[in-house]
């Protein structure tokens, strides 16, 4: 395969326990379907729950033309901005490979930290039934989706203790 950017040979490495394709060039990454969900499972795991599927709701996110091609397929990449990131992504529509250009897979990271604990102190209860939902229907296996869930609840008891110390006092003031 070749690299979208300069057509360098690209280099099969293994990237947060996910074997990807590298650009040692311009140090792009190639992920084949569901390979950047399972690098961003890796790199920080209490991230597992918050999955942006680029390609459930497609009137969210704007589609243009990009003039790279798929290392894959050989067709037209796509530019689409990675949920309400400002990162922009090319994936391709026929094989749902993504190419990330240097750097941009710290920016999706960052940006699902930041997303991550506005969802767990704001929308936790959505949030919560959403990933109930998935643990009966996925898209990920059931063990998989049970341990987002109980992830989701951890990460809340932690965060609201962190909002609301008083409350945390309180709790551990019980007799036990």
């Amino acid at each position: 395969m070749n690299c979208p950017n300069d057509n360098e040979q690209l280099e099969k490495v293994l990237f947060h326990n996910v074997e990807v394709d590298f650009c040692h060039k311009c140090l792009g990454i190639w992920f084949d379907k569901d390979e950047l969900r399972q690098a961003k499972d890796d790199k920080d795991e209490k991230l597992n729950w918050l999955d942006i599927d680029l390609w459930r709701d497609k009137s969210r996110f704007q589609v243009s033309q990009g003039n790279k091609r798929c290392p894959v397929c050989r067709i037209g990449l796509r530019e689409v901005k990675y949920d309400e990131s400002k990162t922009k992504v090319d994936f391709c529509k026929m094989c749902q490979g993504i190419w990330l250009d240097r750097g941009e897979f710290k920016q999706i990271i960052n940006y699902l930290k930041t997303k991550a604990d506005y969802e767990i102190l704001h929308h936790y209860s959505k949030n919560l039934i959403k990933e109930l939902w998935e643990v009966f229907s996925g898209p990920e296996e059931f063990r998989s989706e049970l341990g987002d869930f109980l992830m989701l609840i951890k990460l809340f008891n932690y965060k609201f203790i962190a909002q609301h110390p008083h409350i945390g006092k309180l709790i551990d003031s019980l007799p036990k």
